[in-house]
C-alpha cells in the first residue's frame, strides 16, 4: 500500500509541485532533520549513550524540522483541492501514534504531536485562507505571543492541551499545540498567496532533478511513521547482541 505525505500535493496537483523543486527540497530537509533528531533522542533514552538532545544544537535540529513541516503545510494548502479530507487522514495517523505510544510509553505518550497539529490546521486551512493578509499577519504574531503566555499556565485538566494549556505533571515525547505553532501555518498561507497564487512560477522556483530528494519528499509521511520503530528495533537488536555475545 503506497503512502504519501499528506503535506504533498495530491496526484491531480503534482504538476505544480514538479515546477516547485524548492518545496520538495525543504520537505526532504525537514524529514532528514527529524530522523536525525529522533536518532539522537533514542540513543540517549534507550541505549544510554551520552548524547544531550536538549543541547541547543540538537534542540534546533528537531525544532527546525517541525517548523519546516508546519510552514510547508500552510503553503501547500493553497495548492490543495481537498485539504479537509487530507487533514482528517493525517489526524487519524496522529491518533494511531497516540494509541501506540500510550501502550508503550504510558506517561510520555503523544497527546497532541506534530501529526495531530498538522491534521487540525489542514482542516482549518479553507477558513484561514479566506482571511485577509493583514489579519493573517496579526494573527501569526498574536499566536506566538499567546503561546509564550499559555505555556506558563498550569491547569488541573488536560482538555486544553491542543491549545497549549498544560496540566500539572504533563509530559510528552512530542507536543505541538496550536499556540504558538499555528502562527507558522499562517505564514505558510501568506507565502502561497504572495509568491505562488498569482504567479505561474516564482523567480526562486526550480525543477528538482534529484530522484532521491524527490523520493524523500513524497514519502515523508511513510518515513515519519516507520523511522522510529526501525531505529528502536535496531537499537534493541544491537543491545541484545552485545549482551548475549559481548
Amino acid at each position: 500500500m503506497e503512502m504519501k505525505m499528506d503535506l504533498n500535493l495530491n496526484s491531480n496537483e503534482r504538476i505544480s509541485d514538479q515546477r516547485h523543486g524548492e518545496i520538495e527540497l525543504l520537505r526532504a530537509l525537514a524529514i532528514v532533520l527529524m530522523v536525525l533528531f529522533h536518532l539522537v533522542y533514542d540513543l540517549k533514552e534507550f541505549a544510554g549513550i551520552n548524547l544531550n538532545y536538549q543541547d541547543p544544537f540538537w534542540f534546533w535540529i528537531g525544532k527546525t524540522s517541525a517548523l519546516l513541516f508546519i510552514f510547508i503545510a500552510g503553503l501547500a494548502s493553497g495548492f490543495s483541492r481537498s485539504p479537509v479530507k487530507r487533514g482528517f487522514k493525517v489526524l487519524l495517523y496522529g491518533m494511531g501514534i497516540t494509541i501506540v505510544t500510550y501502550l508503550v510509553m504510558k506517561d510520555q505518550y503523544v497527546r497532541f504531536g506534530i501529526l495531530h497539529f498538522l491534521g487540525v490546521t489542514m482542516i482549518l486551512s479553507p477558513f484561514l485562507s479566506k482571511l485577509s493578509s493583514p489579519i493573517l499577519l496579526v494573527l501569526s504574531a498574536f499566536s506566538a505571543l499567546l503561546g509564550f503566555w499559555v505555556k506558563e499556565q498550569l491547569l488541573e485538566t488536560s482538555l486544553f492541551l491542543p491549545f497549549g494549556l498544560m496540566n500539572k505533571g504533563f509530559g510528552s515525547m512530542d507536543y505541538y499545540p496550536l499556540f504558538p505553532y499555528i502562527g507558522m501555518t499562517l505564514l505558510g498561507i501568506l507565502a502561497y498567496r504572495h509568491f505562488y497564487k498569482h504567479r505561474s512560477v516564482p523567480r526562486f522556483s526550480f525543477q528538482l532533478k534529484s530522484e532521491r530528494i524527490r523520493w524523500l519528499s513524497r514519502n515523508s509521511l511513510a518515513i515519519y511513521l516507520v523511522h522510529q520503530p526501525l531505529i528502536l528495533l535496531s537499537i534493541f537488536t544491537i543491545l541484545f547482541v552485545i549482551k548475549r555475545f559481548g
